[in-house]
């Protein structure tokens, strides 16, 4: 440990506890990919369910995905060798661009759209009766350090998601996919993969599988968080999920720390 970081860990106080901002929000990301590319049919239902949980009073925070447009950039700038850190600036406008499209889709239910520089703002916007929408994208940027052996930014919108509940301290993430959860294998290519209802990070890893849904740094982190201590993967495209998942019901995959 650095003689900067023992300096100022010594002026901690000993009983130091972080403070839970908003624990009770519910901070949502609708997937790129496996929601929003689907068009109108994968998500008017989901925003159907997520403004009928706003009507019940429960606080909801919605992150965009990029999908397939910003996989594009990925590999085209990937192609040209673009470092790390200029990969991760130009993926973040696809999750912008998607976050604007659903903050107008909500507009007639409060739907607002949300910039990192405006997050202090949260608090009044919710007070207020909205839905605000933001990227998912975390605000690293030129900054973004390099994964071994990949120039693909490590910190996506599954990132920005975990992140984001982690600062407001709510104890549970929830990623709207277009499958039940975690499986063994890739659902979608091997019919015989099976569904994984509750598992530990650390299992998790241990397990190494093929194909994860969510990014693997986050998994990573999760047992190190301090609030969000689970993550929950949920079918957007059958019905009822989502809201039941905004209630607090453990429907889809749960992992946790």
């Amino acid at each position: 440990m650095s003689t900067e970081r023992r300096t100022l860990d010594a002026h901690m106080p000993g009983d130091y506890r972080p403070t839970a901002v908003m624990p009770d929000v519910k901070v949502v990301k609708i997937g790129g990919q496996s929601i929003l590319d689907r068009g109108r049919a994968a998500l008017f239902p989901i925003l159907d369910e997520i403004v009928q949980a706003r009507k019940l009073g429960i606080q909801v925070v919605l992150l965009a995905g990029g999908g397939t447009r910003a996989r594009h950039i990925y590999s085209i700038a990937s192609e040209l060798e673009m470092p790390t850190g200029v990969v991760a600036t130009l993926g973040k406008y696809i999750p912008m661009q998607n976050a604007r499209m659903l903050q107008m889709l909500l507009a007639k239910h409060g739907g607002i759209y949300m910039l990192p520089d405006d997050f202090e703002k949260l608090p009044l916007y919710l007070q207020m009766g909205c839905i605000p929408v933001m990227s998912g994208m975390p605000p690293f940027g030129y900054w973004e350090k390099r994964e071994e052996g990949s120039r693909i930014p490590p910190h996506r919108t599954d990132a920005g998601v975990f992140l984001s509940a982690e600062f407001l301290g709510s104890p549970r993430a929830i990623f709207i996919k277009d499958e039940d959860g975690l499986y063994t294998d890739d659902p979608k290519k091997n019919p015989d993969a099976k569904h994984i209802a509750r598992i530990t990070a650390k299992e998790l890893q241990a397990q190494n599988l093929p194909d994860v849904v969510l990014e693997r740094v986050v998994i990573e982190y999760l047992p190190r968080a301090q609030w969000c201590k689970e993550l929950q993967i949920v079918n957007g495209l059958k019905p009822g999920q989502v809201l039941a998942a905004l209630k607090g019901e453990d429907v889809g995959t749960i992992i946790s720390a």
